[in-house]
């Protein structure tokens, strides 16, 4: 995305509203680094338009907040795939 930093800091700060997006799900949409979207979002955004930049603040809290449920839950998946290729595996050996 090579546009002007304050128009990609709107830009981002529009994205992140409208998909209740995190900073991470943002920087991979737009193929820019987590540290690039994180400073546009809360600095420059801040500078550029502060009504803007406070919708962003508080979806970006919620992300936050709800990091460790997120983390929690991609755990449990990925425990439970492993087992489920497990049971495969065995099945296809033993047949």
């Amino acid at each position: 995305m090579k546009t002007q930093p304050n128009t990609r800091a709107v830009i981002l700060g529009q994205f992140i509203i409208e998909h209740k997006a995190t900073v991470r799900s943002t920087a991979k949409r737009f193929g820019i680094s987590k540290s690039t979207v994180h400073k546009d979002v809360s600095e420059r955004l801040a500078k550029l338009d502060p009504l803007l930049a406070a919708q962003v603040k508080e979806i970006l809290e919620i992300n936050k907040q709800e990091r460790h449920i997120r983390g929690g839950m991609a755990t449990k998946l990925k425990y439970s795939n492993m087992g489920k290729n497990s049971r495969t595996k065995k099945r296809a050996v033993s047949d």
